[in-house]
């Protein structure tokens, strides 16, 4: 059995994870963690008979994992606690500055896997585009477009900026130079741009298109999530994994073996 603790249960992602981690039976919820000042801190989760507390300091000692989903702030006094305690952490939130990456990258005292997309089928999608990136080197113009829920705060989405990441790092020769949208006279294309561009509408669960536009062709990749619990399935899936390994920092392809 994996004792698990699920941090910003209240939100959209924490409440699927629970649900999720509720039916699987390798799992037992032993702490639900809400941010200070959210009304459901204090209050007994229905589904689990679990207090929800603001603190994750007091339920982390009898865990295995902690699966955490909620903004960069939050996220970093989390691992803190990980680290302190040798826990081991799932971290799916995205809008990190550089500086808080290093340190979630840099761990030596637990196990961590990141992932700004948990989704297997995302993570496949890496995959193929990488593989792409390589082969359409020469000719042709490259573009992300990335569409979500209206109530998403940041863009472009962290897997919009993992997949700008790995296109770029196909070719480390090239001058990349990066167009966040466009607007008036900008000129022809210049063959060293990589657009990444934003869409925030309705309750959109998140949609990603890499296009590879040659000369008389267009090549398309793209992965649509209709649902968050392949998001959350993804979590629990490295979470299983990851209690497995030695301390380190690790990332969904790591988890499926890509």
């Amino acid at each position: 059995m994996i004792r698990l603790i699920i941090t910003g249960v209240a939100g959209k992602m924490g409440k699927t994870i629970k649900g999720l981690a509720i039916e699987d039976k390798e799992f037992e919820i032993k702490g639900l963690v809400e941010k200070k000042g959210h009304s459901a801190v204090g209050t007994k989760d229905l589904e689990t008979g679990i207090d929800i507390v603001n603190d994750i300091e007091k339920v982390v000692y009898d865990v295995d994992v902690i699966i955490d989903f909620t903004e960069p702030r939050a996220t970093m006094e989390h691992l803190k606690i990980a680290k302190k305690y040798k826990k081991a952490i799932v971290i799916g939130t995205t809008g990190f500055n550089q500086d808080e990456l290093n340190l979630i990258k840099e761990t030596k005292d637990t196990r961590i896997v990141f992932s700004p997309n948990m989704s297997i089928g995302m993570n496949l999608m890496f995959d193929l585009v990488e593989r792409a990136a390589k082969i359409l080197r020469d000719g042709y113009d490259i573009e992300i477009f990335e569409m979500h829920h209206k109530w998403k705060k940041d863009a472009p989405s962290g897997t919009a900026i993992r997949l700008k990441e790995i296109i770029e790092q196909t070719d480390k020769e090239k001058n990349w130079i990066e167009i966040y949208g466009r607007e008036g006279m900008t000129g022809q294309r210049r063959k060293e741009e990589i657009g990444i561009l934003a869409s925030r509408a309705g309750d959109i669960v998140g949609e990603h298109t890499v296009y590879f536009a040659g000369i008389g062709e267009r090549i398309e990749i793209t992965h649509r999530a209709s649902s968050r619990e392949n998001f959350a399935r993804g979590a629990l899936i490295a979470a299983k994994w990851l209690v497995k390994q030695k301390n380190g920092f690790y990332t969904m392809r790591d988890v499926l073996g890509l």
